[in-house]
């Protein structure tokens, strides 16, 4: 029978959020799963959406006049950043899927590479909905 190890010395706790400070990676995997759950929702907001401007000529008309609105527009823009973002990290995990970019330094670098990547696409994105 085994016997039970005692740890005299307490493991150090730090409660202190602001001190904390994740690697890119780390963030770059947060975001990827914060933007697939942006992504799953907004189906829902674009499906009511397409169900409204196909339902008929004024709902067509209604349909339009919301994605007209500053906010509408200010939310597609999100939503496509977020997709955006979520295939350019969905890539990336691929790759590291295939042993590529799984060492510490290419693994920043192909988390900032991403970042910068859809920081392009977001701006073309705006450029699409405005």
């Amino acid at each position: 029978m085994g016997h039970i190890v005692k740890v005299t010395k307490p493991r150090p706790v730090n409660l202190d959020l602001q001190t904390i400070r994740f690697p890119i990676t780390a963030i770059a995997s947060i975001v990827h799963r914060v933007s697939g759950v942006i992504t799953f929702v907004s189906v829902a907001i674009l499906l009511w959406l397409l169900s409204l401007s196909l339902s008929s000529p004024s709902g067509f008309d209604a349909a339009a006049d919301i994605v007209d609105s500053f906010f509408a527009k200010f939310i597609l823009w999100g939503i496509l950043t977020a997709l955006a973002y979520h295939i350019v990290g969905g890539i990336r995990h691929l790759l590291m899927d295939m042993k590529y970019f799984e060492e510490l330094e290419s693994g920043n670098m192909s988390a900032k590479v991403a970042f910068g990547i859809t920081a392009v696409l977001s701006v073309l994105a705006w450029g699409l909905v405005w």
